[in-house]
């Protein structure tokens, strides 16, 4: 972790599906000259069949995405974030959002003796960005961009994914957080908006802060 007077380097993208995680991951890293670590969701074999037959699928794609999280995670011990910063579209730690949501007792009885041995070994970083949206804004953005894995989704469970997300991020403390609401905000086509953001990240040091646009300044 680095000292309260230190711009972060490695700083983490997230929020529920549709949000706009990868995208911010992309400018974030272009500006700040970073390597970009993306969790790559359409890689999960089994995401495809967990969206078609959540209840058949569930505990299949969780172990994947936690042991590829995982996997991803460990290289990072090789890598030298005094020379590179790092920006990541994914929280390990909130891979627990989903498991809640969709395995049985059993499962998630087998998957909380494997998480916690596994997080104990993975580094924290030094700023989350939490983006918050409404569930009719996701929904009209994983329309948008059209991936056939998400075609089946179901409003029902994008609402419990975003209150889920809420829940977990409202009491999140291990590391400084700032909470982005993003409902009426385009970074992608807005720069002053992400020029704004920049200058957000850069000064945040400890605990849970709210980007407030510059539109909604007075």
């Amino acid at each position: 972790m680095l000292g309260r007077t230190s711009k972060p380097r490695y700083i983490v993208v997230d929020g529920p599906i549709g949000v706009g995680k990868t995208s911010l991951v992309e400018l974030l890293a272009e500006r700040l000259q970073a390597r970009k670590l993306l969790e790559g969701p359409d890689e999960n074999p089994f995401i495809v069949q967990f969206y078609t037959d959540m209840r058949r699928y569930a505990f299949q794609a969780q172990l994947y995405f936690l042991l590829n999280r995982f996997r991803q995670q460990q290289e990072l011990v090789q890598f030298d974030l005094f020379k590179q910063s790092l920006v990541s579209d994914y929280l390990f730690a909130k891979d627990k959002i989903f498991a809640y949501l969709t395995l049985d007792d059993n499962e998630l009885a087998l998957y909380e003796r494997l998480q916690p041995l596994l997080e104990t070994r993975v580094i924290k970083p030094d700023l989350v960005l939490y983006l918050q949206a409404g569930t009719d804004v996701l929904v009209r953005r994983i329309q948008a961009r059209s991936r056939s894995s998400e075609r089946e989704l179901e409003r029902s469970y994008l609402e419990d994914v975003n209150a889920a997300y809420n829940h977990f991020f409202f009491h999140y403390s291990e590391t400084p957080l700032l909470v982005v609401n993003t409902n009426e905000i385009d970074f992608v086509k807005h720069k002053e908006d992400f020029d704004d953001l920049v200058r957000q990240v850069e000064t945040v040091r400890v605990g849970t802060h709210y980007y407030v646009p510059l539109g909604s300044r007075k």
